[in-house]
């Protein structure tokens, strides 16, 4: 039995949620998101909680049980409150800013980069050195800011790179003479 999957999930005031199918809708103060739901789980409105239930009992459908139960209260937060990922750039000359409609990031290679910000995603810049990714849908936000990372990983020597606010970077002693 899913431990996770039995919880219901609540809805929010000022939320709204339908079951259509297989696609459980959410709309709130913040946009709308959809949950397409796995063949093995089904969904039903009660009052005021989303209730996620296997369709038989294998072990696929306990585990998709209390994935799904997850992922729509995910939703849930998301159309409530948004999902926020901060980033830090350290390293000399390292910095980022928003060009219209695009993320602007110099990383000490011979070329900036011009990253294109998707749609449902806002990037701000407090500082040259931060940068915050914010939006409802929790998998958008965290692959955003994952792909920004990559550009350049911190590195283990100097700690240069962009990491994630509050990440521990594991440093290594340098050569010793």
């Amino acid at each position: 039995m899913s431990r996770v999957g039995k919880k219901p999930v609540a809805i929010p005031s000022g939320v709204t949620a339908s079951v259509e199918g297989q696609v459980v809708k959410v709309k709130g103060p913040k946009g709308a998101l959809a949950v397409a739901l796995h063949s093995d789980v089904a969904a039903k409105v009660e009052g005021s909680e989303v209730k996620i239930d296997p369709r038989a009992d294998t072990k696929r459908a306990r585990a998709m049980w209390g994935t799904y139960r997850s992922l729509l209260a995910n939703a849930m937060t998301g159309v409530t409150k948004g999902f926020e990922r901060r980033l830090e750039i350290s390293g000399v000359g390292y910095r980022a800013a928003l060009q219209g409609k695009n993320l602007q990031v110099q990383l000490g290679y011979s070329h900036d980069i011009v990253y294109p910000i998707p749609e449902g995603i806002t990037i701000a810049v407090p500082k040259a050195t931060e940068v915050v990714v914010t939006g409802i849908d929790q998998q958008k936000v965290g692959h955003v800011a994952a792909e920004i990372r990559a550009f350049r990983k911190p590195e283990p020597y100097k700690g240069k790179g962009v990491k994630y606010a509050g990440e521990y970077i594991f440093r290594k002693e340098g050569k010793k003479k």
